[in-house]
């Protein structure tokens, strides 16, 4: 049984934290995106380079892939950077190849040509969803890129089929809760990353129970909640695009 939980913010459980997208944020980059979603914020910077990894080369195909890293003050404590480590962590990896193929799922890569395009997405403040908000920003970031190349005449349209962004979902002392904070996320039961496209196709799913399972019911109030959420995610995405 669910008891009220009083959410920091005093947000409805269907409620995404306020996120803001800037474009632009870098000028020197071809795409740049600055994504905040409450106290998160993710520096999404799109690079488009001639040529593609020698896998692909001769294939008339490009490639899009991803690097995910986080600031050092990103957190309350110091995080060592992972240069300094010397290796990057499985964390990393993970995040990395989830953008990636995120990204992948709605780029035409016979149409982008052989170009690779690297999505760096830096946190600069951690709150709670790092990734997803890296997924949503990168997507808008992507389009700029490609958007330049279109205007510069290099390409006749852009290669991007359509958006995909993304959003957390859990439950939190029975409640099911939208886009969590770094607060809720560590006291939920169930954690959640949910990447949908704009035509409702699902890209990622993931769903972890932390301390006790959950329903079948549960689970579609939980994607019927990030949905909605990833809907109005969109609008930012297009309206920073624009």
């Amino acid at each position: 049984m669910a008891t009220p939980f009083l959410r920091p913010g005093d947000r409805m459980a269907d409620q995404l934290r306020l996120t803001t997208l800037t474009p632009g944020f870098v000028a020197t980059a071809e795409g740049s995106v600055l994504i905040e979603a409450g106290h998160t914020r993710v520096l999404c910077n799109a690079t488009i380079e001639n040529g593609v990894p020698g896998w692909l080369r001769n294939s008339g195909r490009g490639w899009v892939t991803a690097e995910y890293g986080m600031l050092p003050r990103a957190t309350l404590t110091r995080t060592p950077r992972e240069a300094e480590r010397g290796k990057i962590g499985g964390r990393t990896h993970e995040i990395q190849r989830l953008i990636g193929r995120s990204l992948r799922s709605v780029v035409d890569m016979q149409a982008l040509g052989e170009r690779t395009v690297i999505l760096d997405c830096d946190v600069l403040q951690a709150d709670g969803g790092t990734r997803t908000a890296a997924i949503t920003g990168a997507c808008a970031a992507l389009s700029l890129a490609l958007n330049k190349l279109v205007e510069a005449g290099t390409l006749p349209k852009n290669p991007m089929r359509e958006m995909v962004a993304a959003t957390s979902v859990g439950i939190v002392e029975g409640n099911v809760l939208l886009d969590l904070c770094y607060e809720e996320d560590s006291q939920a039961e169930v954690d959640m990353n949910v990447v949908m496209t704009e035509s409702g196709g699902l890209v990622e799913t993931q769903a972890t129970a932390e301390r006790h399972p959950y329903t079948r019911q549960q689970l579609g109030t939980m994607l019927d909640y990030a949905e909605a959420g990833i809907r109005d995610l969109f609008i930012l995405q297009k309206q920073s695009v624009r």
